[in-house]
C-alpha cells in the first residue's frame, strides 16, 4: 500500500492536497489537507532507521507534563510521522516570559533514573539513553558514558579526532565528578535539543515544542542548548530563574553541556566546529 493510501485508510478520508514546507534539514515535510478540510503535518524519510517512532515517543513524553504545547501524534511508523498541524502566529510581548516560566514548570517532571526507556536521535545522530549500573543514578557517569564518549567515537570514525581532542576528553573524564559537584538533582524531563529552530509560536501566541531528543537528565543541559546559536531573550531566562532557580555554579557548568552539542555538530557538519570543541574543553582541563 502506498503512503498516501495508508494515511487515507487510517484517517478514513481522501487527501486532496499536499504542499511542501521548508525548515527541516533531515526529513521532507508537507502539510496535507483532507476532503473534510482537516490539515496535518507529514514528515517522510526513507530509511529513517526508526527516527520517526523515536520522535513520536519523545513528543508523547513531553505532552505528559501539560506545560507546553507539542504537536499531537496522529500516526507514526518507520517511514513517516503524521502530526497535528499547528498554525503559526505572532509572538506576543510576553511570549518569552511565558515560555521561560512554562519551560521551568516542565522541568519539574522527574524520573528515578537518568536516560530514557529507549535510545533515540539528536538530529541525525544516535543518542544513547538506556543507562546501566551506576549510570542510572550518577549524572556524571551517565553524561560521560552516554553523551561525551559516543560523540568522541563518532568523531574518530569520521576522521575528526586529533591527539589534542583525544587527550582533552581523557582529562575531562577524570574531571567530570568535580565539574558537576554541587549540581545534584533528580533526573528531569528534557527536550534535549531546544534551540531557535525547535520551537514555534502558535496562532494564540503560545510556545510549541517540536523535534525533541528527549531523555531525563539535568535541566542545565536543556538551558545550555538554548544558547548554542545566540540564545533566547533575557526575559526567557529571567522568568525561568524566578520560577525554578538553577543551582549555584550553573554558569561554570554550561560549557560542559554545550560541548556535547558542539561535538554532535562536528560529526554532522564537519571541522568548522572543531575549534569550538577545543575551546569548550579548555574551560575544564
Amino acid at each position: 500500500m502506498s503512503l498516501i493510501l495508508h494515511i487515507e485508510s487510517f484517517l478514513g478520508e481522501k487527501i486532496i492536497s499536499s504542499n511542501s514546507v521548508s525548515g527541516g534539514c533531515i526529513a521532507d515535510s508537507k502539510i496535507i489537507k483532507t476532503a473534510s478540510g482537516a490539515t496535518y503535518f507529514l514528515k517522510t524519510l526513507s530509511g529513517s532507521l526508526g527516527m520517526f517512532l523515536k520522535e513520536a515517543n519523545g513528543l508523547t513524553e513531553l505532552a505528559k507534563t501539560n506545560c507546553l504545547r507539542v504537536p499531537k501524534v496522529i500516526l507514526a511508523n518507520e517511514d513517516f510521522l503524521l502530526l497535528e498541524h499547528i498554525e503559526s502566529g505572532r509572538k506576543s510581548n510576553n511570549f518569552f516570559q511565558e515560555f521561560g516560566k512554562a519551560f521551568a514548570e516542565m522541568h519539574r517532571y522527574t524520573s528515578d533514573e537518568f536516560g530514557f526507556y529507549e535510545d533515540n536521535y539528536i538530529g541525525a545522530t544516535p543518542q544513547y539513553n538506556i543507562a546501566k549500573g551506576n549510570e542510572r543514578t550518577n549524572w556524571a557517569e551517565f553524561y560521560f558514558q552516554k553523551r561525551m564518549l559516543p560523540q568522541l567515537k563518532f568523531a574518530e570514525q569520521n576522521g575528526y579526532v586529533t591527539a589534542e581532542l583525544s587527550k582533552g576528553m581523557a582529562k575531562l573524564e577524570h574531571r567530570m565528578t568535580a565539574v558537576l559537584n554541587g549540581s545534584e538533582e533528580p533526573p528531569t524531563l528534557l527536550h534535549g535539543d531546544l534551540w531557535g529552530g525547535n520551537y514555534m509560536c502558535d496562532s494564540e501566541g503560545n510556545a510549541v515544542l517540536i523535534d525533541p531528543a528527549v531523555y531525563y537528565g539535568h535541566r542545565e543541559a536543556d538551558l545550555a542548548m538554548t544558547k548554542m546559536f545566540g540564545g533566547f531573550t533575557h526575559e526567557f531566562y529571567t522568568a525561568y530563574q524566578e520560577e525554578f532557580p538553577l543551582k549555584e555554579g550553573w554558569e561554570y557548568r554550561e560549557n560542559l553541556y554545550l560541548l556535547y552539542h558542539h561535538l554532535n555538530h562536528l560529526n554532522l557538519f564537519g571541522n568548522s566546529y572543531y575549534n569550538g570543541c577545543i575551546n569548550l574543553l579548555h574551560a575544564y582541563i
